[in-house]
């Protein structure tokens, strides 16, 4: 299988005050120690921003690298997402994984979008989609908590209103209230990327009614290892190799430390124990 991790496992974020941040040389011996093949980018200034500085580090380690998570503003008319789009593309390799931000920092909220605003948002992706096309590049758009594509009926809307590919993200879809099986089931065709993650359904609930802030949740161990939460990564797997789905599939747990774990522990156990998992599912 093609497995690849994410910095966000080792609670590397983007988030202001997030929590605790791992230096990447212990994250990405972490990733080599595991036997990934590759990594996401992770937040800006994680690793080099300088192209081949980077492929140098990651190749020190063994690692290629997949993709990036891109967070931008995609609904707002008066807002032209290209140039920050075009800086993603120049400056990473593997697959654009696109997320409709907000605007507001964290994900513990987000704005109800009119009717211009989807219209904007859905322009911009088919627009945003050609324009990597005509790159050679792949973008995926990740539904994610606290972003403007959220809800099923947000993924819905998506995949009704425009041709942009999907990044499966088992763990946000959940969360937002789409059963990521099914959408493996009714959108193989449109899955590019792939997030795994596990989760504890019913604090995963507590968020999607608003009882628990998504962050809160985090912290309080809304991510299980891969095989100990609710989702049923099994199925998933066999539903997309059945469909001839050739991406990759990058451990991304989301987690949220308070201070660096002692050598040898902390979230590369998570990792390890979802490695284990999946070396079962490949049996």
């Amino acid at each position: 299988m093609r497995i690849a991790g994410a910095p966000i496992s080792w609670g590397v974020c983007e988030v202001p005050g997030w929590g605790h941040q791992m230096a990447p040389a212990r994250v990405l011996a972490e990733m080599r120690d595991l036997g990934l093949a590759a990594t996401e980018l992770g937040p800006d200034g994680f690793l080099p921003a300088a192209r081949d500085e980077r492929e140098a580090l990651l190749s020190s380690y063994g690692l290629g690298l997949v993709g990036a998570f891109v967070p931008v503003v995609l609904h707002d008319p008066d807002r032209d997402p290209m140039p920050e789009i075009e800086r993603a593309l120049d400056g990473m390799g593997g697959v654009l994984v696109l997320a409709a931000a907000t605007g507001l920092d964290g994900y513990d909220g987000r704005p109800a979008l009119g009717t211009r605003a989807w219209a904007t948002l859905l322009s911009n992706l088919d627009a945003i989609t050609a324009r990597a096309a005509r790159r050679g590049r792949l973008v995926a758009l990740h539904p994610h908590v606290g972003t403007v594509v959220e809800t099923r009926a947000d993924v819905e809307r998506v995949l009704g209103g425009s041709a942009v590919p999907l990044c499966l993200d088992t763990g946000h879809l959940l969360v937002g209230g789409t059963d990521p099986a099914w959408l493996t089931r009714f959108a193989a065709a449109r899955i590019a990327h792939v997030h795994l993650k596990d989760v504890d359904a019913a604090l995963a609930a507590r968020v999607l009614h608003g009882e628990t802030a998504y962050t809160d949740a985090v912290r309080g161990g809304l991510y299980r290892p891969l095989g100990e939460g609710d989702v049923d990564i099994r199925d998933i797997i066999a539903t997309l190799e059945g469909a001839g789905y050739g991406g990759w599939y990058v451990m991304e747990q989301d987690a949220v430390l308070t201070a660096e774990p002692p050598p040898g522990a902390g979230p590369c156990d998570n990792v390890r124990a979802g490695l284990d998992y999946l070396a079962g599912v490949a049996r």
